[in-house]
């Protein structure tokens, strides 16, 4: 894409997490290693439950003495707040959610000096909390069919909560999960589908040939070859669209009136 433009991102909040012991709370829950924060700007991490399925994603960066964990909205980031206060016990740890913030994304070469560079994936292009006054604005759709294209889930419009694993979205693909840094909560299920091979599914790019003839099944809906279940539908865009495609529903995706991308 040669021209750069940026779009707001609609439903986002946020945690902070403050105090002394911040940086060790989080290191034992999240996916990600928070020390990336010493290296780069910004890191893309999950919180899991016990048994490894996906509950919230989020982007660390610093600010100020605290570290903001940008997440879904709305009651998404009261409930990521209070699920880490569950854990809190005797750690001096302060939280905070805030309801409501702007952020932009950009996509494109040229960037804000306020960006940040989106570390799920080099084509996603830069993350940014203060709105750039360098280039246009497009509207969200530009930017989620870009995103599709890519492969990228969108949080809990791709992965179902306490049911889809980091396989599902391959979010250690995308640069979400350490497998060096220690333990953490659901690391057991994570690492086991990780090194002995096991995941059987996950997030694939689809198009539509006929949009018209034959659209996408709603959110969550069995996309069929025949009678064969190939997978589960998932955000959509137009005629393209992620699907949780099982591996051997891959194959027969032509025969569905769908290609992968």
């Amino acid at each position: 894409m040669s021209s750069s433009f940026f779009v707001k991102l609609p439903d986002r909040g946020a945690v902070l997490v403050s105090g002394p012991d911040a940086r060790n709370f989080l290191q034992g829950l999240i996916t990600n290693d928070i020390n990336l924060l010493d290296s780069q700007p910004m890191a893309y991490s999950c919180l899991l439950t016990p048994q490894g399925k996906f509950m919230f994603d989020f982007f660390m960066t610093k600010q100020g003495d605290a570290i903001q964990l940008e997440c879904e909205g709305g009651i998404r980031a009261s409930m990521l707040m209070n699920r880490l206060n569950h854990f809190k016990l005797r750690s001096k740890v302060i939280l905070e959610a805030i309801a409501e913030i702007n952020v932009f994304q950009i996509v494109g070469e040229t960037r804000s000096a306020e960006s940040m560079p989106d570390p799920r994936h080099p084509g996603l292009g830069f993350r940014a909390y203060v709105r750039p006054d360098n280039m246009p604005e497009y509207a969200f759709n530009e930017w989620d069919r870009h995103r599709i294209l890519l492969g990228v889930p969108d949080g809990s419009r791709d992965m179902k909560i306490d049911q889809s694993t980091m396989a599902d979205g391959r979010i250690d693909q995308l640069n979400g999960v350490s497998y060096t840094k220690g333990c953490y909560m659901g690391q057991e299920l994570t690492a086991r589908v990780h090194y002995r091979g096991l995941a059987k599914r996950s997030l694939v790019a689809i198009q539509t040939r006929d949009i018209a003839k034959n659209p996408f099944p709603v959110y969550g809906g069995d996309l069929k070859s025949g009678a064969t279940l190939l997978g589960e539908m998932r955000s959509s865009c137009g005629d393209v669209g992620l699907a949780l495609l099982k591996d051997d529903g891959l194959a027969l995706l032509n025969n569905a009136g769908f290609s992968p991308l």
